[in-house]
Formats: C-alpha cells, sequence, structure tokens
C-alpha cells in the first residue's frame, strides 16, 4: 500500500446501532420511541438485534440504517480512485479538493520544494495484470519515464501559471493521477453498499487499498454490522442493496 494513503475520522453518529435500532424500532411501535431512551438496548445489543431483524438470512431491509452517519477526510488518493468513487449511485457526499484553487502544491514539485511524489501517484515497480487476467510487468526503468514526464508536467504547469494562464487551463496538461484529499460522508447503508461496490477483489488495485482504509473505521464504530458484513458479504461483490 501507497504510504501516503490515508483515512481519517472527522465525525460519526455516537450511537450508530442505536439509531438504527430506532429507526427500525418506531416502524412497529404504538409508542414515541424517543419518549424513553433508556428503554433500548445499548449499543452492542442493538446492533445484534438489527443484524438478526434486519439483515440476517438476506432479509434486506436497509432503510433504518441511513440514519446512521459518518464523514472520513481521504488523503493523497490518486484522482482515478475519486473518478471510480463517484461511478454509480453510491448515495454519499463528496467535496473534493479542486486543481482550479489548489495548484501550488504542483508549483512546489516543479521546484523541488516538495517531493515529486508527493502531488502525483504512480504505482510501485512490480508484476500486475489487467482484468483479463494477461500478465505484465512495470520496471523500475519504465517508472523512471513516467516520473520524468511528471516533472516535465509540473515544470510547464508552473511556467503556465506564471505566464498567466487560468488555473483550470494549466491543468490541462497535468498526468491523469495527480493525488487529490477529500471529504466524504456515508449513511451506514452508503457506507456498506460502497464496500460491496469497491472493495471487490477485481476491483481497481488503489481503490480496494481505500476500502482497507475505510474498514477500521467502521469496524471501530458500528462493530455488530462490521462482523456481519465481514462474514456475508465482504469481498462477495454482492451488489448493492
Amino acid at each position: 500500500m501507497d504510504p501516503r494513503f490515508r483515512v481519517a475520522l472527522i465525525a460519526a453518529t455516537p450511537n450508530p446501532q442505536q439509531c438504527v435500532y430506532a429507526g427500525m424500532h418506531q416502524d412497529y411501535s404504538e409508542g414515541f420511541v424517543a419518549e424513553d431512551p433508556s428503554s433500548w438496548p445499548d449499543e452492542t445489543k442493538a446492533g445484534e438485534v438489527c443484524v438478526k431483524r434486519l439483515l440476517a438470512g438476506e432479509r434486506g431491509h436497509y432503510g433504518p440504517l441511513e440514519h446512521a452517519q459518518i464523514v472520513l477526510n481521504v488523503g493523497w488518493f490518486p484522482h482515478s480512485v475519486m473518478q471510480q468513487a463517484r461511478t454509480h449511485r453510491v448515495g454519499v457526499s463528496f467535496d473534493v479538493q479542486s486543481m482550479r484553487y489548489t495548484g501550488d502544491r504542483i508549483c512546489k514539485a516543479a521546484s523541488g520544494a516538495l517531493p515529486l511524489e508527493e502531488v502525483f501517484y504512480l504505482r510501485p515497480e512490480g508484476n500486475y495484470s489487467d482484468r483479463q487476467g494477461k500478465k505484465y510487468a512495470y520496471t523500475a526503468e519504465q517508472r523512471q519515464i513516467d516520473l520524468a514526464l511528471c516533472q516535465q508536467a509540473a515544470e510547464r504547469y508552473s511556467d503556465l501559471l506564471r505566464a498567466g494562464f487560468a488555473e483550470e487551463h494549466a491543468r490541462g496538461i497535468l498526468p491523469f493521477d495527480y493525488r487529490q484529499h477529500f471529504v466524504v460522508s456515508f449513511s451506514l447503508r452508503a457506507f456498506l453498499h460502497f464496500l460491496d461496490l469497491r472493495a471487490k477483489l477485481d476491483a481497481q488495485l488503489e481503490i480496494r487499498e481505500l476500502c482497507d482504509l475505510m474498514w477500521p473505521h467502521l469496524q471501530g464504530w458500528a462493530p455488530q454490522f462490521a462482523d456481519w458484513y465481514e462474514k456475508s458479504r465482504l469481498h462477495k461483490a454482492r451488489l448493492a442493496p
């Protein structure tokens, strides 16, 4: 995994499994469920009850999972991950580092003030295969050629800005996989849906690494749901509820 890739927690519903329980419970309760929250099961038990009543046996009653929310900050991933993350109906909200207002790092890389690989992503050298199983090698020599192209592009970008070009014009000459930070918010349902789409074993390498870094946040936040998901759906590409 690229050592720069990072996922940090910004905020999350503090009792997500109880929130799901409250939504589920109100569906069939005569009373006003918030009248006495002390009567709810604790967070662990609420998770167990919700998994049993909503999800176990592929019941697929996912609506109550939308009440719990989590916000993550994702850093240093290549632009291709953002492109893939926003493809399909994932039901999440993104705020993405712009290349119209945040190009100073490119100029710093051009001058050597920042390491080139701080702002551009290239896969490590090694052996790879495409989705049809065709194998190929990405050698150290090939990677050096690509790094040199990144350096040239950064220098050209910097030259264009100095010449008065707009940032949105200059960015057009950059390699596709410049690194971007973004903030993303999920409901619990959307989190599981995203993993269905992007943690499958034939997904793009880098977005699988994003899922790997997201996974501990799910485990710490909604552990009973994470335990059920790991046993029932993780890596199985059961597309999405």
